[in-house]
């Protein structure tokens, strides 16, 4: 099914904020997130999902295949209505929703629907996760690939708390930083930056006071001309000696948000998400939203 139009409403291609549906009471939160948020936000909410069924599953001209498939399909209606209607309950008569069913899988259908997003909003598991999994496989493998950042929806709502974003110097946290920036002003809430480094990469203790200095120096370069282009957002600077999945899982206990890079200066060659993004979609008290660097490509 391609991308209608609800009754009323003109679709709004570009920034839109995309939400992935699966039928899953994680899903369902996360598409109550979502149209809360584009509520707020004066946005448009792209409701998707990836309709794919076995190859082959339908032809041979067997009916007992036939009425399976049509099961199928008229299965993935109602729970594609069934999001739409979640999303006006929550988002109000104003809030512009259009709906996809791409035939594709879940991953591929919402990465590629990520090229036109503002963000992509999941559920932390889902129908697609395998048993004993904390997150599901389609939010994985989103969250590594798609086009614009991903929020997983997760923990609890704590809409007093400060938007958290975790920084390390790198290029992916700088993005991960302005996001993070955008989302506390919109919010009118605070930001809190935390810059951890780990005592098991610092060497002897003798020179953890001189390791410290220039971590102190890295953040500051790294905030330096923030706080003018954004003066309605007060910033706390937090410097820890420590590993920073701590320092973040524990602000997530207190956030209403953590924005932190795919994977920072400290990640492996070659890894899309990084194991302080991989903690925190797991683990996180809050909503994680991660963002990559080379997102516009």
């Amino acid at each position: 099914m391609a991308a209608q139009d609800l009754p009323g409403r003109i679709r709004v291609n570009g920034d839109a904020l995309v939400v992935g549906v699966d039928g899953s009471d994680e899903s369902d939160r996360a598409l109550r997130w979502a149209a809360a948020t584009a509520r707020k936000r004066q946005e448009p909410l792209r409701v998707v999902h990836g309709f794919a069924p076995l190859p082959g599953f339908y032809g041979g001209g067997l009916p007992a295949l036939t009425k399976a498939y049509e099961a199928l399909v008229k299965a993935s209606d109602e729970l594609v209505a069934d999001g739409i209607r979640i999303a006006r309950e929550v988002g109000g008569p104003e809030l512009a929703i259009t709906a996809e069913k791409p035939t594709e899988p879940g991953p591929v259908a919402l990465i590629e629907a990520s090229r036109r997003a503002r963000a992509v909003v999941l559920g932390c598991s889902g129908t697609g996760g395998f048993e004993g999994m904390l997150v599901g496989s389609t939010t994985v493998e989103v969250a590594a690939h798609a086009h614009c950042p991903v929020v997983v929806v997760r923990g609890r709502a704590e809409p007093d708390g400060p938007v958290v974003v975790g920084l390390d110097g790198s290029a992916t946290s700088d993005r991960a930083l302005a996001t993070a920036f955008d989302e506390a002003s919109w919010r009118q809430t605070g930001l809190v930056a935390v810059h951890a480094w780990a005592d098991a990469d610092a060497g002897l203790p003798a020179r953890w006071s001189e390791i410290e200095r220039d971590e102190q120096r890295l953040l500051a370069e790294q905030l330096a001309g923030w706080q003018e282009k954004y003066p309605d957002v007060r910033i706390e600077r937090v410097l820890v000696r420590d590993r920073p999945r701590h320092q973040l899982l524990s602000w997530s206990t207190r956030a209403q948000l953590v924005v932190v890079g795919s994977r920072g200066r400290g990640g492996f060659s070659g890894l899309l998400l990084g194991s302080t993004s991989q903690a925190l979609i797991h683990h996180a008290q809050c909503p994680v939203m991660v963002v990559r660097a080379d997102e516009a490509t």
